[in-house]
């Protein structure tokens, strides 16, 4: 194949810029969220936030699908991504 995966930061970044394209689903991101639409530029490089869009999109498979299907990736990709960033729920060190 000879394509360079995404890493899991870079994942959670094109999914806010997914967002920033539908327009409904950013407002249910922010309401969802607690978030103000500037907030979201300080908070682009914090791994809770990375993790909370990974989150958004792994919580509603058509949202998830959707988001592959404009970024040409697979659920899996983004699972994967999903669970370095979240980590471990109870135990462990995460990542």
């Amino acid at each position: 194949m000879g394509e360079e995966k995404l890493s899991a930061e870079e994942i959670a970044i094109a999914i806010l810029g997914w967002l920033s394209t539908e327009s409904d689903m950013m407002g249910r991101f922010l309401s969802l969220s607690g978030l103000e639409a500037e907030d979201m530029r300080a908070l682009v490089s914090d791994r809770g936030f990375q993790a909370g869009l990974l989150d958004f999109v792994m919580a509603h498979e058509p949202s998830l699908l959707a988001f592959c299907s404009a970024y040409g990736l697979l659920p899996e990709e983004v699972n994967a991504a999903w669970q370095k960033l979240s980590g471990p729920v109870y135990g462990g060190t995460g990542a």
